[in-house]
C-alpha cells in the first residue's frame, strides 16, 4: 500500500457544526486506525488556520478519496478544502528505499 497525506481546512463558521459532529468523526477515524488505514492524524496547532493532517494507507489516490468521503465531517459539509497527495516517505519506519546503483549497498556512500 502507498501512503497519502490528507489535509483538511476548516472555516471558522463551521466550528459549532464540527463540535456537534466530532464524536462520530472520531469514531470513524478510530475505526480506520484500528483497521490499519489511518496511520497518524491530528489537528493543526492553535496558532495555525483551522485544519488537520491525516496520514492514510491506500491502494491509490482514488481509494483514499473514497474512504475519506465517508468521514462524517465530509458528509456534513464541514471541510472547506481537502487535499489528498501521495507521500513517499524517505526517513522513518515506513521509508521507501530508493534503488541503489549496481555495486553499492544501502548505507554506504
Amino acid at each position: 500500500m502507498a501512503t497519502f497525506a490528507v489535509t483538511y481546512s476548516y472555516s471558522d463558521s463551521t466550528s459549532a457544526g464540527r463540535d456537534a459532529v466530532r464524536p462520530v468523526h472520531v469514531e470513524f477515524l478510530k475505526a480506520q486506525f484500528d483497521n490499519g488505514r489511518l496511520l497518524k492524524s491530528g489537528p493543526f496547532g492553535p496558532e495555525e488556520a483551522p485544519g488537520a493532517l491525516l496520514i492514510i494507507a491506500g491502494e491509490s489516490k482514488a481509494d483514499v478519496e473514497s474512504l475519506m468521503n465517508r468521514d462524517p465531517f465530509h458528509e456534513a459539509g464541514l471541510i472547506e478544502e481537502r487535499t489528498v497527495r501521495q507521500w513517499n516517505i524517505f526517513f522513518g519506519a515506513d521509508a521507501v528505499q530508493p534503488a541503489q546503483p549496481t555495486g553499492q549497498t544501502a548505507g554506504r556512500n
